[in-house]
């Protein structure tokens, strides 16, 4: 059976994602949210998007909505990636955020963490750069499938590919089929949860951090969902804290909130 999303259907369905989670689905986009959501709507056993629609919006199940994340959401991620920013965050921003301390302890928000490559990248580079220091590191995403792999911490050669051999060494066995599973001393200091960045009740829960990555996060919402996702970044730094966004995103047309810092050509927000 072919489904087809009728131009007033998809316009519904995006207004409903943009209400709940603040990512906005142009329409050039139109085909990827069909695509992505016809085997659902096989799954349920429904009878095309206007019947999908109206049974996430009236379901009372959380699941169903956790679902629909799942299909809009991209989780393109990898070890090591952007590794100018990488670099200076663990050479430069950490000794700074420690060197203002009493105590030898960081706390770390990922942000859309996906399936976690980036929370654990942090956490091998902190203890091969800065041994000794407690380090906590949160990783959140909107989507419970990418949490639950996240998680499990067992990659494929495409997540792998950029990780240093010295660190592949230390931090991975490879357990067949082309998996690498990661460490478990490695995973111990990240913890993942749910949270929906424009929540802003579900965001306090998570207390507040020293150094925030949010990268490539925010070229999925609009001008008005950005302000919003922003404010909550800078409202859960710590006085001083820094947050790192992707290299080709900026927040001057967003804020004027955070202190632009260059360090060797990379650009980092800091809150007053």
């Amino acid at each position: 059976m072919s489904f087809v999303l009728k131009d007033p259907t998809f316009r519904e369905f995006r207004d409903f994602i943009y209400e709940k989670c603040g990512i906005f689905i142009p329409d050039t986009k139109k085909y990827l949210l069909e695509n992505r959501l016809v085997k659902r709507i096989e799954e349920k056993g429904l009878s095309g998007f206007e019947d999908y629609l109206k049974f996430i919006k009236y379901s009372t199940n959380g699941d169903e909505l956790s679902r629909l994340f799942d299909a809009i959401t991209t989780n393109e991620t990898y070890f090591f990636r952007e590794p100018q920013q990488l670099d200076v965050f663990a050479d430069q921003i950490a000794p700074k955020v420690l060197g203002a301390k009493k105590t030898k302890d960081i706390r770390i928000w990922s942000a859309a963490c996906s399936t976690g490559e980036e929370a654990y990248t942090l956490i091998m580079m902190l203890a091969e750069k800065q041994a000794g220091v407690r380090t906590e590191i949160v990783g959140s995403d909107i989507s419970d499938e990418v949490i639950a792999s996240a998680k499990r911490a067992v990659y494929n050669s495409y997540s792998i590919r950029n990780v240093p051999e010295p660190y592949m060494k230390k931090y991975f066995k490879n357990n067949g089929q082309m998996n690498f599973e990661l460490d478990a001393a490695a995973k111990r200091p990240v913890s993942f949860s749910n949270v929906n960045l424009i929540d802003e009740k579900k965001i306090k829960t998570l207390g507040s951090f020293d150094v925030i990555f949010c990268r490539n996060v925010l070229i999925y919402f609009d001008d008005k969902a950005k302000q919003k996702v922003v404010s909550h970044l800078y409202n859960s730094l710590k006085p001083g804290g820094y947050l790192f966004v992707g290299s080709s995103e900026s927040l001057h047309s967003v804020t004027r909130a955070f202190r632009p810092v260059i360090i060797n050509k990379v650009v980092v927000y800091q809150r007053g």
